[in-house]
C-alpha cells in the first residue's frame, strides 16, 4: 500500500509528525506537499494531488490530507471518482470510516487534533478493514455510482 500526504500551511507541522510516525512504521510514504511553510498556499491543490494519484488506484492506494478543519480537503478530495474521503475525529470514527464506507482518504483537522490524537486516528484507520458486508458494499457501490451520473 501506498500513502500519499498533503497538507496546507496549517496542517504543515502535523503532516511532517505523522509522514515521520509512518515511515518510521515502514509504510511507503509520498509527499505530495506542501514541501515548504507557505503561508498563502490553497489547500484545494494540495488536496487534488492526493485525491487524484489515491483516484488511480483506489482500492490499493490511500491518502492522509490535513488543513486546519479538514472540511476543505475532504470537500476536495470526494469531487474525484473512486474517492472516499472522511473527516474524522475519534478512533471510533476512523475505523467506521473504513469498516462501513471503505474511506480511501483520512482527512484530519490540524487546528483541533493533537499530535498524539492524529497518530492513533492514522493507526486505527490504517489498520482497519472494509468489513465486507453486502450492505456495506451496495452502499458504497451507490455512492460510486453517483458521480458516473454527472
Amino acid at each position: 500500500m501506498t500513502i500519499f500526504i498533503g497538507a496546507d500551511h496549517r496542517g504543515f507541522d502535523l503532516k511532517k509528525i505523522l509522514k515521520a510516525h509512518l515511515v518510521k512504521k515502514e509504510y511507503t510514504v509520498i509527499d505530495l506537499g506542501s514541501h515548504e511553510l507557505v503561508p498563502d498556499d490553497d489547500y484545494p491543490d494540495i488536496a487534488y494531488a492526493v485525491a487524484k494519484k489515491v483516484s488511480e488506484n483506489p482500492q490499493e492506494n490511500r491518502g492522509i490530507l490535513l488543513c486546519g478543519s479538514g472540511v476543505g480537503v475532504s470537500v476536495v478530495a470526494n469531487r474525484l471518482t473512486g474517492v472516499r474521503a472522511a473527516l474524522v475525529s475519534s478512533v471510533e470514527q476512523a475505523k467506521a470510516s473504513r469498516t462501513d464506507d471503505d474511506a480511501n482518504i483520512l482527512a484530519i483537522a490540524a487546528d483541533f487534533t493533537s499530535t498524539v490524537a492524529a497518530k492513533r486516528l492514522t493507526d486505527a484507520w490504517l489498520n482497519t478493514h472494509f468489513s465486507h458486508d453486502e450492505r456495506h458494499h451496495r452502499r458504497v457501490k451507490k455512492t460510486d455510482s453517483l458521480f458516473l451520473k454527472d
